[in-house]
């Protein structure tokens, strides 16, 4: 009984000190988080009674994980309670796997050096996480880094799979500590040995911030950011467009004038569903280029709208394309970001969606059930998405722009894909006012701190409800707008056209141990079944 309570409670200091790392900057408990579940995986793995010791194992390490993602998630519950519960059941049982995994390899393999194996498979679990449809990477370990962003100037290398790397060596190398000394001796080779894995990364990361220089040289975009402030649950998707347009406009006077290249408005702006056949010609985007670009020919309009497809052949219909019941005909509805000049228009799709809420995972197979998702943007069922990136170049100013929308700033290997299409901005627009005024809101702002420092661009960050903000090349925020208020804000941003490592190969941590994991779970097999 009591070796229940110890376990119990191993389980519970872990989900405690991982959860504890996401709030208050304290991102020095990631390096200890693992340690009680690792010593309570190593007393379990020396049980003889195998499938009692495995359905123990998996057990507690599911409840260290389901409680890690319950007390730092649990906003999601604001946005929608079905994707909320995908998000953290799921989320756990796949953490509880992986870990299972390495337990049952690390034990066959019977040797110390076995519990490094860990490193890969964790890392491999993480990059196949952000590829499928129940992606959920809000927790990857290297996201923790965000709240203290100059920890970690070093991801312009290797991106957040080399801070999960950096918080696993620690976690291992505190718990041989741990293991190997009864007694805890502050001046020994194994506590220098962890100081030095936690100290040394941060020591470089300031050593590259006091080195490195901003990559502008002069010039520049003058860029205004509006964050409407528009309540998303009562007002946004119930109010008539026009009138959301007036008030925009009101917020907007006296603020552009002939320098102002960019204007920026948030995730879903426009709520009219748009037919990406004749956009050009619809009112709503006629109503910027009278109100605003034929006094300012120079002016870009980067806004969010909600578009679709209508497909006229039957071989082009998706999996996530529903069905017209006035005419028969298929379309599909998008997320979209919009570019508006004096004389075109383009268009680029969402294409990270939120598991559950934006669309049902595996839509081809579970398309009966894709009522059941929400749109974060008022449109019912699945969004579609397109296959690659879309950047929004101009010529006459030498800027080529990301539009990343919302959710798909959490994840880096999908954005270097931009800076590859010579992207030299990011621009993020979003509308976080879906989990109110939680923690949500906070961490999704930070994280974009983390494609700053691995692109070294700027960011120009607008909410519909905050946190609207700019960022350098190195993660700094200027100029943030409070919560659930109006605002408009301004800079000169400067394109940056050079490719950081990472952006160049992209997370080669995480493809490397993806290769390994393979051979370390083939050899984990090989060996179950050796006599």
């Amino acid at each position: 009984m009591k070796t229940k309570y110890r376990f119990l409670l191993l389980s519970l200091f872990s989900a405690a000190l991982l959860s504890l790392a996401w709030y208050w900057s304290l991102s020095i408990a990631i390096f200890f988080g693992f340690v009680p579940l690792l010593m309570l995986e190593d007393e379990l793995a020396g049980e003889v009674r195998q499938p009692r010791r495995r359905l123990r194992l998996w057990s507690y390490a599911y409840l260290t994980f389901l409680i890690w993602n319950l007390l730092v998630t649990w906003w999601v519950v604001y946005a929608s309670l079905g994707g909320a519960l995908m998000a953290f059941l799921c989320n756990a049982l796949l953490m509880s796997w992986v870990f299972c995994i390495f337990s049952g390899v690390k034990r066959r393999i019977g040797k110390a050096w076995a519990i490094w194996l860990l490193l890969p498979l964790w890392l491999a679990f993480e990059h196949i996480h952000t590829l499928w449809d129940i992606s959920w990477t809000w927790l990857s370990l290297g996201n923790v880094f965000a709240f203290n962003h100059n920890w970690v100037q070093w991801y312009e290398f290797t991106g957040v799979s080399g801070g999960a790397l950096w918080i696993l060596a620690a976690n291992i190398l505190v718990f041989q500590m741990i293991k190997k000394n009864g007694s805890f001796q502050p001046f020994s080779k194994p506590v220098y040995k962890v100081a030095a894995v936690i100290i040394l990364p941060i020591f470089l990361s300031w050593i590259l911030s006091a080195v490195k220089k901003p990559f502008h040289k002069g010039g520049g975009v003058q860029t205004l950011i509006i964050q409407p402030n528009i309540d998303p649950y009562n007002t946004k998707f119930s109010l008539d467009f026009q009138q959301q347009f007036f008030k925009f406009l009101a917020l907007v006077k006296g603020k552009i004038h002939p320098e102002t290249e960019y204007l920026v408005l948030p995730e879903t702006f426009i709520t009219e569903d748009l037919n990406e056949a004749y956009i050009a010609q619809s009112p709503e985007i006629g109503w910027f280029r009278d109100s605003l670009i034929k006094r300012f020919p120079n002016l870009k309009i980067i806004t969010g709208g909600s578009t679709y497809v209508v497909y006229k052949n039957q071989k082009d219909v998706t999996a996530t394309a529903r069905q017209d019941e006035r005419n028969g005909n298929y379309y599909d509805s998008f997320n979209s970001g919009i570019l508006i000049t004096q004389n075109r228009v383009e268009v680029y799709h969402k294409s990270k969606l939120v598991p559950g809420v934006e669309r049902m995972p595996f839509p081809a197979l579970f398309k009966p059930l894709e009522g059941l998702a929400i749109d974060m943007g008022g449109t019912m069922g699945s969004l579609g998405t397109q296959a690659e990136r879309s950047v929004f170049s101009d010529s006459l100013s030498h800027t080529a722009i990301a539009p990343v929308i919302c959710y798909e700033s959490v994840y880096g290997d999908y954005v270097t894909a931009y800076m590859r299409k010579h992207a030299n901005l990011i621009f993020i627009i979003t509308n976080d006012g879906w989990w109110e005024n939680t923690p949500g809101y906070i961490q999704h702002l930070n994280y974009a701190r983390l494609r700053a420092i691995e692109n070294r661009r700027e960011i120009a960050r607008c909410a519909n409800t905050g946190i609207s903000c700019f960022m350098d090349e190195f993660g700094n925020i200027s100029q943030p707008t409070s919560w659930w208020q109006e605002a408009v804000i301004e800079k000169k941003m400067h394109p940056n056209n050079e490719l950081t490592f990472f952006a160049r190969f992209g997370d080669l941590l995480s493809y490397a141990s993806l290769a390994l994991s393979c051979l370390i779970i083939m050899f984990g097999i090989y060996l179950r079944f050796k006599r």
